[in-house]
C-alpha cells in the first residue's frame, strides 16, 4: 500500500473512531510500527490528526483521557523503554530509599537494578512482587487497586507515601509538554504521583520520545520541575537541560 493510501486509511479510521492505537494499524494494514509512526507524525504535522502516546486522536480531541492497560502500554515501544529503564536503574546508589512508580517503563528497570543495598516504596503490586523475589527490601503502598494499571491509588496510598522522605524516585508519564508539564488521565493516579515527587530528594521521570508534545487531562508535575529521561533527542527539547537521553550523558 502507498504512503498517500495509507494515510487516508489512517484519517478515516479516525473519523469512525475517534482514536486509534499504532498496533491496532499496523495489525490491519500488515505494515510495520516504525511506518505508522512515521504516517502519524507526517500528518500530525500536517494538522489533520494529533499524535498522542501509543497512537493517535482526531484533531477535536486534543486532549486524550483514555488510559491503556498495562498489557496495551508493554507491546509499546519495548526496546526505547529498555534502554530508557537500564539508564536509570545505574543511577541507584548503595543505601538509597527509593520510590518507584507503577507503569511498564520503571518496570523494565527491575532487570538492570544490581545494588541490593537499598530500599524500594513502590504502589505496583507487580513491582513489589518482582522485588522481594530477589530478596530485596521493598514497601508496597495500601489503597485503592486501579486494575488496568495494576497500580494502589487513593488517599490511603498518599498518607503512607507523605510519611516517607525519599532519596530518588522514578517515575511515568502519559504525555509531556512544555506547557502541562507531566500528564496523566487517572485523578487518583495524579495525585499519588504529585505526593510522591514532593517527598522526593531528586525525582526523575522515564518517558520514551513519543511521549513529547502529548497531553493528558491532569498534570502531576511541572516541567522545568523534572528531570526527564527519554532514548533519544526530541525535536523542540534539545536544548532544554533537564531533558537526558539514556546513554549520552553519566
Amino acid at each position: 500500500m502507498l504512503t498517500k493510501q495509507r494515510q487516508e486509511w489512517i484519517l478515516k479510521l479516525l473519523e469512525e473512531r475517534g482514536s486509534v492505537m499504532v498496533t491496532e494499524i499496523r495489525d490491519l494494514l500488515g505494515t510495520s510500527e516504525s511506518t505508522v509512526r512515521r504516517d502519524i507524525t507526517a500528518l500530525d504535522r500536517e494538522g489533520k490528526l494529533v499524535k498522542v502516546f501509543g497512537g493517535a486522536v482526531a484533531v477535536d480531541r486534543r486532549v486524550t483521557t483514555h488510559e491503556y492497560t498495562v498489557a496495551q502500554k508493554s507491546e509499546l515501544n519495548r526496546e526505547e523503554k529498555r534502554r530508557i529503564a537500564r539508564y536509570a536503574a545505574a543511577l541507584i546508589e548503595p543505601e538509597d530509599f527509593i520510590y518507584l512508580d507503577a507503569g511498564t517503563t520503571t518496570a523494565h528497570m527491575l532487570n538492570y537494578i544490581e545494588e541490593t543495598q537499598v530500599t524500594f516504596v513502590t504502589n505496583a503490586v507487580a513491582h513489589a512482587q518482582s522485588l522481594a523475589a530477589r530478596g530485596m527490601k521493598v514497601l508496597l503502598v495500601g489503597g485503592e487497586l486501579k486494575a488496568s494499571t495494576e497500580a494502589v491509588v487513593g488517599s490511603q496510598a498518599m498518607q503512607m507515601i507523605q510519611t516517607f522522605h525519599f532519596t530518588k524516585g522514578f517515575f511515568g508519564t502519559n504525555g509531556v509538554t512544555k506547557k502541562a508539564g507531566c500528564t496523566t488521565p487517572d485523578a487518583n493516579e495524579a495525585m499519588v504521583k504529585r505526593a510522591a515527587m514532593a517527598q522526593c530528594r531528586k525525582s526523575y521521570v522515564l518517558c520514551d520520545s513519543s511521549k513529547f508534545d502529548n497531553i493528558s487531562s491532569i498534570t502531576f508535575s511541572s516541567f522545568r520541575g523534572t528531570t526527564f529521561l527519554t532514548n533519544r533527542p526530541v525535536t523542540g527539547y534539545e536544548d532544554c537541560e533537564n531533558v537526558i537521553v539514556a546513554g549520552e550523558m553519566p
